[in-house]
C-alpha cells in the first residue's frame, strides 16, 4: 500500500477527510515553500500538493499562473522541485508529497530519469495537469515501478467511457475538478459534485478529492459529506501573494486559513 492509500485508509478508519493544501513550489523563494510545507502539516494537512513552476500553466486560473511565473521568474523549475521535497524529507517522512505540474518538463527530464530523481527525493504521487489518460501508459508503468502513484483530473464533463480507462491507470486518488474552467473560479453547486461523485464511483473505486473553488470552512464541510478529500489551493496561493512582503503575516494568515478548512474535516 502507497504512502497516500495508507492516509486515506487512516482518515476512512478515524471518520475523517484529508485536508490537501497546494502552493506553488518557490512562489517566495523555495526557504519560503519550505517553511509553509512545515506549517500546514502542523496545521493538518494530510497530503501537500506543490505545484511545479511552469512557463505556460494554461490549465490554471489567473492566481495559480501568476504564481507560476513569479517561481519561473526566480529561475525555479522541476529540478529545484525536487531538491525542495529531498529537504522536506529531512525531518518528515510521512507526510506524503504530490507533484503538480505540466508534462513538457518531465518530457525534458526523461521518463526515466524524472521517476527515479523524484523516488530518490521522496516523492509520492504525480499528477500530470495535461497528459490525456490514453497516452499515460508509458508513464505509468514507470511511475508505478518507482513506487509513485499516477493521480488524475476528473471533470463534470468526463465521460463514463473515460471513467472506466481511469480506474486502470489511476492511482492514489482522484481529483475532481467541481468547475468547468481553470482554477480558482466560481462557486461550487454541492448537489452537482455529489452526483458527480456518485458517477465517478460506479467505476472508480479510488478515494476521490474536490478541488477548484473550496475556498472556507463552510464549503469545505459541505463538500466533504460527499468526498474522501478537500483540494484547495487559490485562496492559499492568495495569501503567498498579499503578504508576500510581511512573512509574518502571511505565516499567520495561512495557518488561520488552513486550520478553519482542516477542522472541519475532523
Amino acid at each position: 500500500m502507497s504512502k497516500i492509500s495508507s492516509v486515506f485508509q487512516d482518515l476512512k478508519d478515524k471518520n475523517q477527510k484529508a485536508f490537501i493544501p497546494f502552493i506553488t513550489a518557490g512562489d517566495g523563494g523555495m526557504e519560503l515553500t519550505l517553511e509553509l510545507m512545515h506549517q500546514l502539516v502542523d496545521d493538518g494537512a494530510s497530503i501537500i500538493e506543490l505545484g511545479v513552476p511552469f512557463s505556460d500553466p494554461m490549465a490554471d486560473g489567473p492566481v495559480i499562473a501568476k504564481s507560476h511565473e513569479r517561481s519561473v521568474a526566480r529561475g525555479y523549475g522541476l529540478a529545484n522541485v525536487l531538491e525542495l521535497v529531498s529537504k522536506f524529507r529531512e525531518t518528515n517522512d510521512t507526510t506524503p508529497i504530490v507533484l503538480m505540474g505540466y508534462l513538457n518538463p518531465i518530457e525534458m527530464f526523461g521518463y526515466e530519469d524524472f521517476a527515479n530523481a523524484a523516488r530518490s527525493a521522496g516523492v509520492d504521487g504525480v499528477l500530470v495537469v495535461d497528459m490525456p489518460p490514453e497516452e499515460s501508459q508509458e508513464l505509468k508503468r514507470i511511475l508505478s515501478n518507482s513506487e509513485i502513484d499516477f493521480i488524475f483530473l476528473v471533470a463534470p464533463t468526463t465521460t463514463d467511457e473515460r471513467l472506466k480507462f481511469l480506474s486502470q491507470v489511476a492511482s492514489g486518488f482522484i481529483y475532481f475538478v467541481s468547475l468547468k474552467g481553470v482554477t480558482g473560479a466560481g462557486n461550487i453547486n454541492v448537489d452537482e459534485v455529489a452526483s458527480n461523485l456518485s458517477r465517478i464511483r460506479k467505476y472508480i473505486s479510488l478515494p476521490v478529492g474536490v478541488g477548484f473553488g473550496i475556498k472556507d470552512g463552510k464549503t469545505a464541510k459541505e463538500i466533504s459529506a460527499k468526498s474522501d478529500a478537500i483540494i484547495v489551493g487559490s485562496v492559499l496561493v492568495s495569501i503567498v501573494d498579499e503578504f508576500s512582503n510581511d512573512k509574518n503575516k502571511l505565516m499567520s494568515q495561512m495557518k488561520e486559513k488552513s486550520l478553519e478548512i482542516s477542522q472541519v474535516l475532523r
